[in-house]
């Protein structure tokens, strides 16, 4: 599993100090961005995107919330990966998605390298 402690800014709260929903969204972009790296798990993109909210997400100030992440699946050119977003020990959302490798020259999908697919190995959860 990889865990990345991610910071809500005073931005991303209404008056009530409620998080909106489309604002967490950045926060599993930057823990897959962090999973990526420049390397070998770069030109991976997003495919889909599925979430469940199971409670709301408050703003405190200089509070770190952590995003788990893991691979659940790794096909010829897509991986499928769950991450959930925590506060105060509890998951607040719950995302499954599906990244594929892209060939940006190309402008299509490409099968996954052994290079990368050892890099998400890592990650992969039975």
């Amino acid at each position: 599993m990889h865990e990345h402690p991610v910071q809500l800014r005073w931005g991303d709260s209404d008056v009530f100090g409620h998080v909106n929903h489309a604002r967490v969204l950045g926060l599993l972009e930057d823990a897959r961005l962090a999973m990526a790296g420049p390397g070998p798990g770069a030109g991976i993109i997003l495919a889909r995107l599925e979430i469940d909210y199971l409670r709301q997400v408050h703003y405190r100030v200089s509070e770190h919330l952590t995003v788990s992440s893991t691979i659940t699946r790794l096909g010829r050119s897509s991986i499928g990966m769950r991450q959930e977003l925590t506060q105060d020990g509890e998951v607040a959302l719950r995302a499954e998605m599906v990244l594929v490798n892209f060939d940006y020259a190309a402008d299509a999908t490409s099968p996954l390298t052994d290079v990368q697919r050892a890099h998400w190995t890592q990650w992969l959860v039975a």
